[in-house]
């Protein structure tokens, strides 16, 4: 099972495969963490009282963060070329056509 994990996720090795797992989960908690104070000094909730339309425009504000959130983990953890496409794909979402 884990090397199907480690070729899924294209990894050079078991150890690879938990530096990867451990740049995406830093990422994503602290692009959670760090939408909390952006939206309280916007104060979104005064701004939107319907709750379903505040969390979807929560997940709005924290795709883009985590975009960000990731290339810096990706930096510090040195694993800028192994992300490069993530990166890429994210970028391309947003192009012009």
């Amino acid at each position: 099972m884990l090397n199907k994990l480690i070729a899924l996720f294209k990894a050079r090795s078991f150890f690879h495969l938990v530096k990867v797992f451990i740049v995406f989960g830093l990422a994503g908690s602290f692009s959670v963490i760090l939408s909390e104070p952006i939206l309280k000094f916007i104060k979104l909730d005064q701004i939107i009282t319907f709750y379903p339309l505040y969390i979807f425009v929560k997940l709005i504000l924290i795709f883009p963060l985590y975009q960000i959130t990731l290339f810096g983990f990706a930096l510090v953890f040195g694993e800028y070329n192994y992300f490069k496409k993530f990166f890429a794909k994210f970028f391309n979402y947003f192009k012009l056509r």
